[in-house]
């Protein structure tokens, strides 16, 4: 089955294509074309943010797609930090209308932290913009909320208090860097993992193992460490402007034997970001 076909079922029964196109670091005025350019070859689950600054352009190529709007999965992310209950309401008002659509596909906290401020968790926030989340999702507004960059004691806050589990953590996540314990953490309470950087932001690319895998396996670096996150029951968000390295992206239709993820496991990858 071509993976574009291929879905994970969410914790509550909505069904989310395997792989995304992610549009991080590309600029409004570029984002339409890739946008366009990844439905048209195939990719129906597209992923912006509110801090991407081209959930205009992401929007606008999503309607002028001819696609059905149901066969589009539509993922945009509340900006961090959270800052409350209504706040969150109306911010995702604004970011639908930006976007030009009715509802969303899947709506993420997008940090447990502000930016300029990592590791300073602003866990009052984030549980008040979830319980806004749980209102979109009641209120037929959202059909999935998740969280992004969350390690496990940020997630059990929100376990502690929530009528809807959080149904996707989008993490870095690549060969070199899997974060164990988050998902250890996500596997054991349901939740899908998103690896958002899975080619490392390019680091993989200057890896010899890696290289010397993709020879012998007759694809390229960006395919084996794709299928690994696939193997590893994550799902890839790579992005790419080039359309040719869309199509090539996707297609994972090829085996990594146990003895290959076993040399995948071992590897140390350094991401450019």
């Amino acid at each position: 089955m071509n993976i574009h076909q291929e879905t994970y079922t969410l914790n509550n029964g909505v069904k989310i294509p395997k792989i995304a196109f992610g549009t991080w670091q590309i600029p409004n005025e570029e984002a339409y074309q890739a946008t366009a350019d990844a439905l048209a070859v195939g990719y129906r689950h597209i992923d912006t943010a509110k801090s991407y600054h081209n959930e205009e352009a992401v929007g606008r190529a999503i309607a002028d797609s001819g696609i059905a709007r149901e066969d589009i999965f539509v993922t945009t992310k509340l900006r961090a930090p959270a800052l409350g209950y209504q706040e969150t309401l109306d911010a995702f008002d604004a970011q639908l209308k930006e976007l030009g659509l009715s509802y969303l596909d899947l709506y993420i906290i997008h940090a447990p932290w502000p930016w300029n401020d990592r590791g300073n968790t602003v866990t009052v926030q984030n549980i008040q913009a979830w319980k806004a989340m749980e209102d979109l999702v009641q209120a037929g507004k959202v059909k999935a909320i998740g969280v992004s960059n969350f390690v496990p004691s940020d997630l059990q806050a929100i376990l502690d208090i929530c009528w809807v589990k959080p149904m996707i953590n989008q993490i870095r996540f690549s060969v070199g860097y899997t974060q164990a314990e988050t998902v250890h953490f996500c596997e054991t309470n349901g939740i899908l993992i998103e690896a958002y950087s899975p080619l490392a932001t390019g680091g993989v690319f200057e890896n010899a193992t890696l290289q010397a895998l993709s020879k012998k396996k007759g694809v390229s670096v960006a395919q084996i460490c794709l299928r690994y996150c696939l193997d590893k029951g994550t799902l890839p968000l790579p992005k790419t402007r080039s359309k040719d390295r869309m199509i090539q992206n996707a297609n994972l239709d090829f085996e990594l034997l146990a003895e290959d993820i076993q040399v995948l496991d071992s590897i140390t990858v350094m991401d450019r970001g």
